[in-house]
Formats: C-alpha cells, structure tokens, sequence
C-alpha cells in the first residue's frame, strides 16, 4: 500500500531523518515505562468500585426477580475459598448504582479541556503527577463515604475524576516535546497500557522532565534525536488558534471516534462485573479475574499494535492516516461485532468470556489508531486537543452506566443484549466517521507557516 500523494505533501518518511539512538535505557522510554506503570494505577482506581459494587449491595434490593436465574444454573469452576462476609451490604437499587458507577465521570469531563490548556503552558508533569495523588487519596475515603451515604459516595466518586481528569491531556502533551514522530505509536501504547499512588508520585516527580530540554540525565545524542525530529511540527505562536481547531473536521474525526470507542469501553469497565455475576452467573472470586481477562487482553494489544503500527509507517512506508484508519476500523468494528455475538451464547459460559475478552482486546488497537491522532494534527495542542475530544468522549461514562441500569431492571439476557446492541452500532458509527474525515497531516494552523513536512 503506498503512501497518499497530494498537493505540497511530502511524506515524513521520505525526509532526511537524524540518527536514532538506543532505546534501552533511553529517557523517552524510560518516560513511557513510568508512564506506563501510572496510567494501570489510574485504571485500577476507576475500576475497583465496579467489581466492589456486586457485593456491596444487597441481593434482595433489585427491582424485580432475576429471571435469568431460571435460564442459566448458578455454576462455580472452583472451589470457593472463606473469605470475609463482614462487610457492610447497601440498600442501592438498580438506578442508584446507575448514578454511582457515573459519578465520576462528571468530575472527571470538567478538568479535560482546563487540563490540556495547563499543559501547554506550564507541562504535564506536575499536573499528571498530582491528578494521580488526589485520585488516591479521594479512593482511600470511599468506604468511609459509603458508610455516610449515597450521596457521599457520588461526591467523592466525582472528585476523584476531577483529579484524574486533567492526567491524559498533560500525558499528551508531554509526548508532543518527547515523542519523535515516527516512534509515537510504540512510546504511546506503552505509556497508555498502563498505596502504590504515593510511592509511584515520588518516582515520577524525581525521574520526569516535561521537555527534553529540562531532563537531568538525558543523553546529549538522544536530546538532539529528540528535538532535531520535531523542529518542523511545533508551532511558536503562544495564541491557541482555537476558532480555526475548533472547526477542523480532522479533529471532529477524533471526536466522533474518541466519543463512540468510549461508550462501549465504559458500559463494559463499569459493568461486566455486574454482567458476569447476574447473567454468567460466576461467584465473586470468579468474577474478579474474569472481569480482568479482557482487559489483560487489550493491554497486550496495546503493545503489540503499537509496535506493529510504527514498523509499518518506518519500514513498509504506509502513510499515518492508512494506518491510523486501519486500526481504528479494527478497534471499532471488531468489538462491535464480537459484542453483539457475546449475547447469543446462551448458558455457554466459557464462549460468552471469550467474545467479551476477543471483543475488548481487539479495541486495544485504537491506541494506534485515532487515540494518537491529536499528535498527527497539531503536536503543538495535542494536550487541548485531547482536552476536547476526552470532553466529549466522557460523555458515555456519565450516562452510559445509567441508561444501561434502566435497561437492565430484570437482568434478563434479552435486556443485555439490547445493552451490547446500542454500544456496537455506535461504534460502528464512529468507525465510519474516523474513516472518511481523518487525516495523518500536520493542518496548517497547527504551525508558524505553511511549507513545513507532513507525514
């Protein structure tokens, strides 16, 4: 497949390149790994309510009997271990924890946009390094929260997005001073695949510089690999050109993608616990690792694809928007297709995991896909730029959950099945948008002037 030609492009790749320099050991990888290591934090800290939720609540407090427990047996592939029965149990019902499970996502839209604007002025470092510290310290209250109420619960749920909101845009931004253009997929997808939050900080406020410039005990060769690879891609004007991003249809592409990708990806992180435990029916030491399996799965793509995307623009010479396209339709149609099928198993339980799991894994690839876009288009605004897209792709996580609870009042498999249908056609949607309206070109307004490379 051969690169796109069109008036005044010039292929990165077929530019004079400077020499690379190791990447073991290197600053920028070092970078990707701490980065790496913060972001499975911020996960595990978004997520651990999901799976606590299924045993917080009583049984008895659902809306109407589960009539899928006459369809599919109580099953166990284990032997259940003692554990501790003692917690408390909450009287929640099925909107309740709708409300709960999307709580944070409403602190969290609010730092999106404010968060890749400070990037861009004073770094991402302080702020990603803080946005995990406040997350932290907001979920070691939460049980004290839930034992004051419901309405503790949600507020504290929202600070903690609040704090995390602004830790992908600064992570964004700091790429676009330490990522070389054609090492962005394999830096990005490592860095994205990610009380250990206090001590992780203090690494990451001692290690971490914003700009290569600033680094401590970077090398002289790779600080000059670094910053000679994007002399041409950063702009010097301090004005944001914000009327003439805000109209770009390149950056709506994102949008569009960014919005539809997340809806499945949040209705699946804040309830496959919930579906595993009410329709598989898999007791709640099943349900931990099982809930994971998918996820195990795309962090694993993750890496892989990006590796896989980079190789493929360096050395078979495939333009950025062919392979940013393609592994944004794999990432969006894949799932939308093994989603649906996850609902027409029936009581095959081992089946059901494996779609979900196949289905969740293959998203992984949208990390090279539209998810690393914003640098293509403006390296200079990539954190705003992902500010704006994270805005509106937070939008699934507010009420994605609760539509979902609304849906799913008896838990029964047709119910969920109208769940999986709605987040695959939205999928499909945004793939389809990605497809026809992306690009892989620095836009013109992203620059101090117009004749500058593109790749």
């Amino acid at each position: 497949m051969e690169p796109e030609e069109g008036e005044n492009r010039t292929p990165l790749l077929k530019e004079p390149q400077p020499d690379t320099v190791p990447a073991c050991c290197s600053a920028r990888y070092n970078l990707a790994l701490l980065a790496c290591f913060g972001f499975f934090l911020l996960y595990a800290l978004r997520v651990n309510l999901s799976v606590a939720l299924v045993d917080m609540v009583e049984p008895d407090t659902s809306l109407a009997k589960n009539t899928t427990s006459n369809v599919c047996p109580e099953h166990s592939s284990t032997i259940n271990v003692p554990r501790n029965t003692t917690g408390e149990k909450y009287s929640w019902d099925a909107d309740t924890q709708g409300w709960i499970l999307g709580s944070f996502f409403y602190g969290y839209i609010i730092t999106q946009i404010p968060g890749g604007y400070l990037a861009s002025k004073i770094g991402g470092k302080l702020l990603l390094g803080f946005g995990i510290f406040g997350t932290s310290v907001f979920t070691l209250l939460t049980p004290l929260a839930a034992n004051l109420g419901v309405g503790y619960l949600i507020a504290v749920r929202a600070l903690e997005g609040l704090g995390e909101g602004v830790t992908f845009p600064a992570m964004h931004s700091m790429w676009s001073s330490w990522a070389p253009p054609l090492e962005r997929s394999k830096l990005l997808s490592i860095s994205y695949a990610g009380a250990l939050g206090v001590l992780w900080w203090f690494f990451w406020m001692f290690l971490v510089s914003d700009t290569p410039e600033t680094h401590r005990s970077i090398s002289h060769a790779e600080r000059k690999y670094i910053l000679s690879s994007l002399k041409d891609q950063l702009s010097t004007q301090k004005s944001v050109p914000w009327r003439p991003m805000l109209v770009s249809l390149p950056l709506w592409a994102i949008v569009v993608a960014h919005f539809s990708y997340n809806w499945t990806f949040y209705t699946l992180l804040t309830l496959l616990p919930t579906y595993m435990k009410e329709i598989l029916r898999f007791d709640a030491q099943e349900n931990g690792f099982l809930s994971a399996l998918p996820y195990f799965g795309c962090w694993l793509c993750i890496i892989l694809s990006g590796q896989i995307a980079d190789y493929l623009r360096e050395k078979q010479n495939f333009s950025t928007v062919c392979v940013r396209k393609c592994f944004t339709l794999i990432g969006m149609v894949g799932p939308a297709v093994f989603l649906v099928a996850a609902g027409f198993t029936g009581c095959n339980y081992a089946l059901a995991v494996a779609f979900v799991t196949i289905s969740t894994t293959l998203g992984g690839f949208c990390t090279s896909g539209y998810s690393i876009n914003h640098l293509d288009i403006a390296p200079s605004y990539a954190g705003i730029l992902l500010g704006i897209t994270n805005s509106f792709a937070t939008i699934p996580g507010m009420v994605g959950p609760v539509i979902a609870k609304n849906l799913t009042h008896n838990n029964t498999v047709g119910e969920w099945q109208m769940v999986f249908y709605i987040a695959a056609s939205i999928n499909l949607f945004g793939a389809i948008f990605f497809a026809l309206f992306a690009s892989g070109e620095v836009q013109d307004w992203a620059v101090s002037g117009y004749h500058l490379p593109r790749n």
